[in-house]
């Protein structure tokens, strides 16, 4: 079964040949395996009751962020998650805390969802040194050690090899972790991927690669990078089991990843979901959005996943007006606290900018 996507209205396009403009091509039928609809097993109002609070912490956040940018609180780049948080809150249910995790320049939602607090994060938006990379890292370099939260990393596909040194590494002291690895489908396209899907499949590595394909690569459409967008179809080629996902349904995703996590952890080897997503911003704050029109992204929040899960609690009986307000304000308090810290937190000295850029003598022996 395919999951069902909102027909493309991009501009027309310019043909590379004859130079003159074609109608855009719709993208290709999917014909890979996908998990979709909530799982069975986890239907309880209060783990709903999470899936919703973890999501709207996110969006909440994110937009916090939108305006603390445009008043110069925030410097540097910041590319926002907003529309792809049930992919975070959804993978990081099936993982434990010993777990590793490995993500993006588009983080903020995974470090959320990964347990790192907002104001950790948030102090790191303001570059202060409470900040959990220690103000050192900003937006794209998001770093808890504690939490087993390797990245933030600003290169595209950077962040694969990485995850396959980890998880090697756990294999082969033996133990059971799982490393997850986030990506957009723009990494496809990159050799990391490839090399890294190679020999996580050749040594059975416990990889779990997360695809977050939101369609485009910055401003590139998919069908314009890709010659075949069935991304899970082509990941099985290295031998991985693979399979698409409704990234937009949390409960879907959740479902998905444990399944996932459950095989790896059997020493099956790595497993690749592509998780169909869509972020309703842009790229980052920096991007116009001139590569799409504004019905494709009002097509595609009709299938909001906050609202999508709403929606099922609210026919469920599982959610009440007073009980989404009272979510929604423990949120916003929790946000203007961070939001407090941060610029109450010292800034870095200048006299310690040159620490943890070299190491001394003893240490490097070591």
């Amino acid at each position: 079964m395919s999951v069902a996507r909102p027909a493309r209205t991009r501009k027309d396009s310019v043909s590379p040949k004859s130079g003159k403009k074609t109608k855009a091509a719709k993208p290709k039928a999917a014909r890979g395996k996908t998990s979709a609809g909530p799982p069975s097993g986890r239907e309880s109002t209060g783990h709903r009751a999470d899936l919703l609070t973890s999501m709207l912490r996110i969006r909440r956040f994110e937009e916090r962020c939108v305006e603390l940018y445009s008043a110069a609180k925030i410097r540097g780049f910041v590319h926002l998650y907003i529309g792809e948080e049930a992919v975070a809150v959804g993978i990081n249910e099936a993982l434990t805390p010993e777990d590793a995790v490995v993500s993006t320049y588009r983080e903020h939602g995974h470090a959320l969802a990964r347990g790192i607090t907002a104001e950790a994060v948030m102090a790191e938006m303001y570059g202060r040194t409470t900040g959990c990379s220690g103000g050192r890292g900003g937006s794209m370099h998001l770093f808890e050690a504690s939490r087993r939260f390797y990245g933030g990393n600003a290169i595209v596909a950077g962040g694969l090899p990485l995850a396959a040194g980890l998880a090697l590494a756990d294999h082969m002291r033996g133990q059971p972790d799982v490393t997850c690895c986030f990506f957009g489908d723009g990494a496809f396209a990159e050799g990391e991927f490839h090399e890294t899907a190679n020999l996580a499949a050749l040594w059975k590595l416990p990889l779990l690669l997360v695809c977050e394909n939101n369609l485009y690569a910055m401003g590139t459409a998919l069908e314009r990078h890709e010659a075949q967008t069935d991304l899970a179809m082509r990941a099985a080629s290295y031998g991985m089991v693979a399979w698409a996902v409704d990234g937009m349904d949390v409960e879907a995703v959740e479902h998905a990843a444990r399944r996932a996590v459950e095989g790896i952890r059997t020493g099956t080897g790595p497993h690749f979901l592509e998780l169909r997503t869509y972020r309703f911003r842009a790229h980052s704050m920096y991007d116009p959005d001139r590569y799409r029109h504004k019905a494709e992204v009002e097509q595609w929040k009709e299938r909001d996943p906050i609202s999508l899960l709403t929606d099922r609690m609210r026919e469920n009986g599982e959610l009440g007006d007073n009980e989404l307000a009272r979510i929604e304000r423990s949120i916003t308090d929790e946000i203007d606290h961070a939001v407090e810290a941060a610029e109450q937190a010292p800034e870095e000295p200048v006299d310690h900018l040159l620490r943890h850029v070299t190491s001394s003598s003893a240490q490097a022996v070591r």
